[in-house]
């Protein structure tokens, strides 16, 4: 079980990476980040289809967050103003806008700068990516 919360996100996707790098080298946020290919997601208790989705914040009790919650969570661990932000995003009407927009970006990713035609495909569907099992 970790001992801090673990950021989760799509390790194949370019503009998946570039945005969680960029975050964290900014932010600081204390937490583990790794890729959803190299984390032992039955650990976390996450599926592959959901780690697939969206960005997930998992805490030490393994509460999970995903998407744009997740990126509330991120954003509040990083203290400072971030936490603000990070609170408005969990408050409603802000919280039905974030979700929103983070599914257009999420749904649109290998359209955006970094991002690769394989982002819009099922993992397993990816070049060079071997089949679970």
């Amino acid at each position: 079980m970790p001992t801090q919360p673990v950021l989760v996100y799509d390790g194949d996707c370019a503009f998946c990476t570039t945005s969680v790098t960029f975050l964290v080298r900014r932010l600081r946020p204390k937490c583990t980040v790794v890729p959803w290919q190299f984390a032992d997601l039955d650990a976390l208790g996450v599926t592959r289809r959901r780690a697939e989705y969206e960005l997930l914040w998992i805490t030490p009790g393994t509460t999970v967050y995903g998407g744009a919650q997740a990126v509330a969570k991120l954003l509040s661990k990083a203290g400072g103003a971030w936490a603000w932000l990070g609170a408005a995003l969990t408050l409603p009407p802000v919280r039905w806008i974030a979700h929103g927009v983070y599914r257009l970006v999420a749904g649109n990713r290998h359209r955006l700068p970094g991002g690769s035609p394989a982002c819009a495909l099922p993992a397993d569907r990816r070049p060079g990516v071997r089949p679970a099992g």
